[in-house]
């Protein structure tokens, strides 16, 4: 599975995942001994509504907040961090280069063939390159992953790490650093997930990201708008609560009775539809007509039932994330409620995994 290198800069580890969502900050901290993972500390901690929009971070101030609070909540002591841009705000493009071209020639080369790609000043962008391996169609050749975001996305990541008192080590994109969570659910597929092709839905707040997974490789991403903020707000126009309790009350419960007929149930219906649509968008975009499993990530994946709903109305299997199965925990972490959390946590596991990375 590639995972892209940092964008500006090499990794320092050991290095703390934080991914910041449009509805949370998520900070993860995980030790390996041997072949084996284990959860040190963790924190996930709300944003302000509209802290940060359409993927961008429009107020740095509370987003910064939130991270120094999850930090103190979580217990970490590690400064140095791995955060990741949404893919949404990232050009990537593959392309062919010589096999035996060394690494200073093949980014002097990138850099000259970039402005083919990019359709912005190169000074005002961040450039990194992974080469992805040999080429199937041929064998003097590698596949190399060029990817480009704008420097003022990255800055703003850079400014709420850097007020929080942390030092960012690692930029990478949230469709790899979910990829990379996904080998550890891979592991123990049959087969290590070999053969089959898996359509991994990660339903946020505000955005829906299907990335579809065929021999452990991503071969298709996309956006599509749908989120746990319309179900949120529902339950806030419905009950008069603030954007703030209707969020906690979504989490928490304690909604009056027909909650789950009138409300819930409706937007389950319609996550159902979304993930239909984006296998359809899937489907007539690329060779593929099926999948073999679904696999929900992201806070919507928390909705009791929401699997068995969608296998059901799609007619596929589909499984909730939890990249932590295997993993032990350190004893002040409680197993109940990281397993509440842990669809959520998948780009968080993917940048805490850099820590490892060889």
């Amino acid at each position: 599975m590639p995972s892209l290198e940092a964008l500006f800069s090499k990794k320092k580890p050991p290095l703390l995942g934080i991914d910041i969502s449009s509805s949370a900050v998520k900070v993860l901290e995980l030790s390996k001994s041997g072949d084996s993972f284990r959860v040190e500390r963790y924190a996930v901690e709300p944003l302000p509504q509209n802290a940060v929009v359409e993927h961008k971070i429009t107020e740095v101030e509370p987003v910064a907040e939130a991270v120094e609070r999850a930090i103190k909540r979580s217990g970490t002591r590690y400064k140095h961090v791995a955060v990741a841009v949404p893919a949404a705000s990232v050009i990537t493009k593959t392309i062919k280069m010589p096999a035996a071209m060394a690494d200073n020639e093949r980014q002097a080369q990138i850099e000259m063939e970039a402005d083919h790609y990019i359709p912005y000043p190169l000074d005002e962008v961040n450039l990194d390159f992974c080469v992805l391996g040999a080429s199937e169609s041929n064998p003097d050749e590698v596949d190399v992953l060029m990817a480009a975001c704008r420097k003022e996305v990255v800055d703003d990541y850079l400014a709420v790490i850097q007020t929080s008192g942390l030092i960012p080590s690692v930029v990478d994109i949230e469709t790899y650093a979910m990829e990379s969570a996904y080998g550890l659910l891979a592991a123990h597929m049959p087969g290590g997930g070999l053969e089959k092709t898996l359509a991994m839905l990660d339903v946020g707040a505000t955005t829906t990201n299907i990335n579809v997974v065929h021999n452990n490789r991503s071969v298709y991403t996309r956006d599509h708008v749908f989120g746990g903020r319309q179900l949120t707000e529902e339950i806030q126009r419905r009950y008069g609560l603030s954007y703030e309790e209707a969020g906690l009350a979504k989490k928490q419960g304690g909604l009056p009775d027909n909650y789950q007929t009138d409300v819930l149930r409706p937007f389950m219906e319609a996550m159902c539809q979304e993930i239909m649509r984006a296998l359809q968008f899937f489907y007539s975009a690329s060779p593929f007509n099926s999948v073999d499993q679904i696999v929900m990530a992201g806070g919507c994946a928390q909705i009791a039932g929401i699997d068995e709903l969608v296998a059901a109305r799609i007619g596929v299997p589909a499984i909730v994330a939890n990249p932590f199965a295997s993993m032990s925990l350190n004893s002040r972490i409680k197993p109940q409620l990281l397993s509440n959390d842990a669809p959520s946590l998948m780009i968080c596991t993917g940048l805490a995994l850099r820590s490892f990375d060889e």
